[in-house]
């Protein structure tokens, strides 16, 4: 009997340690073992050299900022130690953003395939922290759980985007944001910096896109067509300056920032500050304060010489801000009709034997793509950049469905999967909620159930994949609260998405282990949607 109730007691034990380990997304191999690592004060984090400090100092401003511990980073130590460490950078890997963890009694050792691998590992020994504990005056000591992981992810593009153009978002809370994409292992943030209702970036050789375009004089209320316009003068820029810090803090974290400056549509607040751009440059262009693409109303880029090269500026100082190897110009929504109406773009198309207008749109990105191949740089474009023709070496973001992105792969093209159904974020996650959305019903097993790879491809065109992307329009987003009910935990879905092997995916396994995550929304007191399920 005593030996049958020692054999339940093991039994026990190690369902709660098992009950411990609740990582999203989910690795690519787990071993529990028996036993705790405890952490505390006189716990370090050991470094050989610099090459970790930005993830040591990650976790420890976690650590400070949700328990009252901060460790102390030294050389040496033999015992209580937290190792980050990664192999040589020069060394070719087929995961460079792998990892192993593994923790014992004495300590806990991440070794990445990279910097960017290390870090990665950092937030999952994140999530080995126990999620109910409060701070204690600073003697706090935390149970890790014995584990060791084998981890890296499916897909080297994991991404989430945010439009700052509807609305402003101030400099503190996009660094916030970048956290949370952080936290999730995504590895690159979508900035929408411009659209016809505000231009978000301050570029020196044109004042007038800050001082004009960056500022409506009223917003619709409520959801299109609206009940009426507030009146209210609404904007905000970011400065070089303040980019600059903010593209330092997303590398500090090992995440990529891909600026999108939209072009040649959705440029009503380029026009309203510079109306030679248009097509009727003799025109008073605003800035738009409704939602939505209207052609009478919405005026584009017209292709000339003068609205080239003014773009080619504006991306040259957007380039020397991003070292992304990515640049998205957008290309998508573009009211063809003010093309079809101008006299000079007739001509142009004459002259160039051009059959219509998606033609022309393809004459414009490629021209703008030429330009940005010659900085060594990549463009990304929606989808409607394949009509007329696709541009050489863009990278194609699939968002009316899949169909662009499946066409573009058998063209042998990179493309990102972020189909409006199920990865746009600005969709309801409730079929009844009181709160206002854009629309449609896109619930959390939405995205989890989706795949980026399409059973039309194979094998080989499956390669163009690079990954996927959750998108967060904010027409209806005026907030930061709200928009953190509408990413969570629909972020925690798609990070398992874009990270986890397919086969490693199950929806029931995930619920389980989003009742430990929920917890950590909880710690991290962020607004997220508690009926999600």
């Amino acid at each position: 009997m005593k030996r049958l109730i020692y054999l339940f007691a093991i039994l026990i034990t190690g369902i709660a340690h098992s009950q411990e380990i609740n990582i999203i997304p989910k690795p690519v191999e787990v071993k529990a073992g028996k036993g705790d690592f405890i952490l505390s004060e006189k716990t370090s984090i050991l470094l050989y050299n610099d090459s970790n400090k930005q993830s040591a100092d990650f976790f420890n401003d976690y650590l400070e900022k949700y328990y009252g511990i901060q460790l102390r980073i030294v050389a040496n130590a033999k015992e209580n130690f937290i190792l980050l460490n990664n192999i040589n950078e020069n060394r070719t890997t087929e995961h460079p953003e792998g990892y192993q963890l593994k923790v014992n009694k004495n300590s806990v050792d991440i070794t990445g395939q990279s910097e960017a691998g290390t870090f990665r590992g950092v937030q999952t020994l994140i999530q080995l922290l126990p999620v109910n504990q409060q701070p204690e005056n600073g003697n706090q000591q935390l149970k890790i759980p014995f584990v060791t992981i084998t981890d890296y992810p499916r897909f080297p593009y994991r991404g989430m985007h945010l439009d700052v153009s509807r609305h402003f978002f101030p400099v503190d809370y996009i660094k916030k944001y970048i956290d949370f994409l952080a936290l999730h292992k995504m590895n690159y943030f979508h900035w929408h910096l411009t659209d016809d209702q505000g231009w978000r970036i301050e570029i020196k050789k044109y004042p007038k896109l800050t001082e004009i375009g960056a500022w409506r004089d009223g917003t619709i209320i409520g959801k299109y067509p609206g009940t009426g316009n507030d009146g209210i003068r609404y904007g905000g820029y970011y400065t070089q300056e303040q980019i600059k810090a903010i593209v330092k803090y997303a590398a500090d974290r090992y995440i990529t920032i891909v600026p999108e400056i939209d072009m040649p549509g959705h440029d009503m607040a380029a026009l309203a500050a510079y109306p030679q751009l248009g097509t009727r440059p003799d025109s008073v262009y605003k800035v738009a304060q409704t939602w939505g693409i209207f052609g009478k109303f919405n005026n584009v880029l017209s292709p000339t010489e003068y609205a080239i090269h003014f773009m080619e500026d504006v991306l040259n100082e957007v380039m020397q801000l991003f070292p992304s190897k990515y640049i998205h110009i957008g290309g998508d929504e573009v009211s063809k009709i003010w093309w079809h109406n101008s006299t000079f773009c007739l001509q142009l198309m004459k002259e160039k034997g051009m059959k219509d207008e998606h033609e022309l749109q393809s004459y414009f990105i490629q021209r703008i793509e030429k330009f940005v191949n010659s900085k060594g740089r990549t463009i990304i474009g929606w989808d409607e950049i394949l009509e007329g023709g696709l541009a050489p070496n863009a990278v194609v973001m699939s968002w009316r469905g899949e169909k662009g992105g499946i066409a573009a792969a058998k063209q042998n093209h990179n493309v990102i999967m972020t189909p409006d159904n199920p990865l746009y974020f600005n969709r309801s996650q409730l079929q009844k909620d009181d709160s206002l959305t854009a629309g449609g019903y896109n619930p959390i097993e939405n995205v989890y159930t989706y795949d980026p790879v399409s059973k039309e491809l194979n094998t080989a065109q499956a390669k163009y994949i690079l990954g996927a992307q959750g998108n967060l329009w904010t027409e209806y987003i005026t907030n930061p609260r709200k928009v953190e009910y509408m990413i969570f935990p629909r972020i925690s879905a798609l990070s398992e998405v874009v990270w986890s092997k397919k086969e490693d995916r199950n929806w029931n396994d995930f619920k389980k282990r989003m009742a430990c995550q929920f917890k950590r929304y909880d710690l991290w007191k962020i607004n997220y949607c508690k009926n999600s399920y």
